[in-house]
């Protein structure tokens, strides 16, 4: 470990040791700047254990995937097989996708296309989709953990529900999106995505713990993730370290470190991945409708409290949580893991969003977390 200076380290440490609590029960991060690097621990790695998270430990990073899709189709944007603004539909017409949803609407988040996980609307109603761990059929999603999904049939579930709105007209998050990306990216190189991540990222960066799983493995090591749930008036919890992620697919499915997070975020903001008119395009703000967290192209660009930009994706995947964030120039990232107890009702949720907002005010000044 190298030290970036003995006052932030401290802080730093005592900034982890205060996010352990209930639900969640550990957590590594990992700040990387001009004067070097922090790695630090705390909590457990499993309830009941003593030994601390692994430094370089395997986590599942939930949505930080949506990053690594869409540096992905930039990539393949700046080879010139597809443009921002072609029409999804063209490139998919087995779908019948709105012809006005372009490839900049799905990585922007602005199609409008109903979100397959579920959708939560102004007035409160929820209109359901796939079994997911949050929400009236978490007990669904935990016994059926290990079914595998095909990105098709999540995509023709959200076609089969009306679209929250007008192509382009509102900001809209939704997974649905992002599994189409996927499915863009396999049929313009007649890839698998895998073998595109493989080609125009993980290869180039030397990111050897990053993967796209295809089932329900997690290499070692790593710390475990959890379930709680209710059954005959009991509160059960269960390990859930093993689970197969196909139910978001693209949308949030794949597995690296807080190193190789680090490397990639670094490499993106640094202008290692893309051309710099496309990495401009893709940290252009559009409102989210949120106070200082506008969106990209996947990507958050978050505003601090003084007054300066970060760069963010973050991610939860059922007992798993990680971090990432940078400054647009690469020259500062920081990046966590966390594993956590989780259950339908998202009772981690706020927990979460204080974790954040802890570790983004520590090392980047203030500002608001996606």
């Amino acid at each position: 470990m190298t030290t970036i200076v003995p006052n932030q380290t401290a802080n730093l440490q005592r900034t982890i040791e205060a996010i352990v609590g209930p639900g969640i029960i550990g957590i590594t991060a990992r700040v990387n700047d001009e004067r070097g690097e922090w790695v630090g621990s705390a909590g457990a790695a499993e309830l009941g254990g003593y030994a601390k998270p692994p430094a370089d430990g395997h986590i599942r990073i939930g949505s930080n995937t949506k990053t690594f899709t869409a540096t992905l189709v930039l990539q393949l944007v700046a080879e010139g097989r597809i443009g921002l603004d072609d029409s999804v539909t063209d490139h998919l017409p087995e779908f019948g996708i709105d012809e006005r949803i372009t490839v900049r609407m799905l990585l922007q988040h602005t199609s409008g296309l109903f979100n397959f996980t579920g959708e939560v609307y102004a007035d409160g109603s929820i209109v359901l989709g796939i079994a997911m761990p949050y929400g009236p059929n978490g007990k669904e999603w935990l016994d059926s953990r290990f079914k595998t999904y095909r990105p098709q049939e999540l995509v023709e579930l959200a076609l089969s529900k009306p679209a929250r709105f007008e192509p382009g007209t509102g900001w809209s998050y939704s997974n649905t999106n992002y599994v189409l990306a996927r499915l863009l990216i396999e049929k313009i190189t007649g890839r698998t995505v895998t073998a595109e991540m493989q080609r125009l990222i993980l290869t180039p960066l030397g990111m050897s713990h990053t993967v796209v799983p295809d089932g329900a493995e997690i290499a070692a090591p790593h710390a475990h993730a959890y379930y709680r749930y209710e059954e005959d008036g009991e509160q059960r919890t269960v390990d859930i370290t093993r689970q197969n992620p196909s139910w978001v697919s693209a949308g949030g499915d794949m597995i690296s470190t807080t190193e190789d997070l680090h490397t990639f975020v670094a490499a993106l903001t640094g202008g290692k991945l893309l051309p710099d008119e496309l990495r401009e395009e893709m940290f252009t703000p559009r409102s989210t409708g949120i106070p200082g967290m506008d969106y990209g192209l996947g990507v958050f660009v978050l505003s601090t409290d003084d007054g300066a930009t970060v760069i963010s994706h973050n991610g939860a995947s059922a007992g798993h949580a990680a971090l990432m964030y940078a400054t647009p120039d690469g020259a500062k990232t920081l990046t966590a893991a966390l594993n956590c107890v989780d259950d339908a009702n998202l009772t981690v949720a706020a927990a979460f969003r204080d974790a954040q907002q802890r570790l983004l005010n520590e090392v980047f000044g203030g500002g608001q977390a996606a």
